[in-house]
């Protein structure tokens, strides 16, 4: 399947007052050179003091243990092990911000909520900090909310929509691993992942489907990447953007 078939876009999105445009050629095109530049790892924050300064955009990306954060992260930049991926749910316990030279951009890889191969003390400390993270960081433009195709949206996924909607933090839903599911039950995720962002204020229109093994989806995200940071002075040869 093309990445382009699995670009879906909400029921009802005509009423809306603020409907993302169709992507277009150029977008692409910007999202594609974007993701050519030499991304890399910038540091490790496992407590908001250790956050760098908040002087530029931020994309975070959010989603349950297991739901392939960082490989999304790694063929998006086309950087393999750029982000730390593994088969053990719950590795990534803190907040890991990538950037590359010339954007003033940062990229996130949050730690996954849900079950975690970790002792439960240290899963509730790091879900406090994506909490605290999510409400209060000031340069964060948008969270890409990463739901696993396979399985749909989870009670955890709304429980951190709702936190979104009350902070007022603009989210994507995105979901991963689309070429595991046969065509059939993809179409119903989409379809059930689309009636439920119609309800909350803060979710973004479009949804994507993607597959960061197949490649489907990838350049279309790179275009809301590339848009989103040209919208927010990212693409300024640098120079950091007023918050």
């Amino acid at each position: 399947m093309r990445g382009a078939d699995f670009l879906s876009r909400s029921r009802g999105e005509a009423e809306e007052p603020m409907q993302p445009a169709e992507l277009t050629p150029e977008q692409l095109d910007a999202g594609e050179a974007l993701a050519a530049r030499p991304w890399q790892f910038v540091k490790s924050a496992p407590a908001l003091q250790f956050l760098p300064e908040a002087d530029r955009p931020e994309m975070a990306f959010a989603g349950r243990s297991n739901v392939g954060k960082s490989s999304l992260i790694n063929a998006l930049v086309r950087r393999r092990g750029l982000a730390r991926a593994s088969n053990t749910p719950g590795r990534t316990q803190e907040l890991n911000y990538f950037e590359t030279p010339g954007v003033a951009l940062y990229l996130v890889d949050m730690p996954g909520y849900g079950f975690a191969e970790a002792p439960k003390a240290k899963v509730e400390a790091w879900t406090r900090l994506v909490k605290a993270y999510l409400r209060g960081r000031p340069t964060l433009c948008r969270v890409f909310l990463l739901i696993d195709a396979r399985h749909g949206l989870k009670r955890v996924d709304l429980d951190l929509m709702e936190l979104l909607d009350e902070a007022a933090v603009s989210y994507q839903a995105v979901l991963t691993k689309a070429d595991k599911v046969k065509p059939q039950h993809l179409a119903e995720v989409v379809a059930e992942t689309h009636a439920e962002l119609s309800k909350h204020a803060a979710a973004f229109a479009r949804l994507v489907a993607t597959s960061a093994q197949a490649g489907a989806g990838i350049p279309e995200l790179r275009a809301e990447m590339a848009a989103l940071a040209a919208a927010h002075g990212a693409l300024n040869g640098g120079q950091t953007p007023r918050p």
